[in-house]
């Protein structure tokens, strides 16, 4: 019988951090938690970095997370937002790993996407509602950010629950088929 797995999901930002919690066994997830860190109204960027770490490790202490999926900073217009998304993402990877996560994983915001809906460019309200279906429970529209997180999460399961797992990264089919020749005919 296949050991269960916390995954926590981060989708890191200085305004509004969300998380999503999912407990998978073997193939099936399940919906565990998620929330949203509100950083508006704090003005000093290095206060929002302690919030952050603080906001995550209270997560990290109440679920014991095995792995943690984290939304991973894309290139826009402007490369000081890239930076401050890049410290968000440090004080959230250093706090879960203080907590005992054993691995982390970035994904892109397209790919997680695209893992749940079907279609990368999709809207966080139809993330949202394929999560619904998808996880049996119901989300409330203000935790939209929360259910990007809860998105990366799944789609961290998905990619790793996957039989092609374990040929993903280790040099791709190629190196599958010269580990394997007995399955060439």
């Amino acid at each position: 019988m296949d050991k269960p797995r916390i995954i926590l999901g981060i989708d890191p930002g200085t305004q509004l951090l969300g998380f999503g919690v999912v407990r998978a066994v073997g193939k099936k997830a399940e919906y565990v938690d998620m929330g949203v860190l509100d950083l508006r109204k704090e003005k000093d960027a290095y206060t929002k970095l302690q919030a952050i770490y603080d906001c995550i490790s209270q997560v990290c202490r109440s679920y014991h997370p095995d792995e943690l999926a984290i939304e991973s900073p894309f290139y826009g217009k402007n490369a000081q937002v890239v930076l401050k998304l890049g410290r968000a993402q440090g004080a959230a990877i250093i706090a879960a790993l203080e907590y005992g996560v054993t691995s982390v994983t970035e994904y892109a915001p397209r790919k997680a996407k695209e893992a749940i809906v079907g279609n990368g460019a999709a809207s966080k309200e139809q993330v949202s509602l394929m999560l619904e279906k998808t996880l049996g429970v119901q989300l409330a529209a203000e935790h939209l950010d929360a259910t990007d997180a809860l998105a990366i999460a799944l789609c961290h399961h998905y990619e790793t629950s996957s039989p092609l797992a374990s040929v993903k990264g280790k040099g791709g089919w190629e190196q599958f088929l010269k580990d394997h020749p007995e399955r060439i005919k």
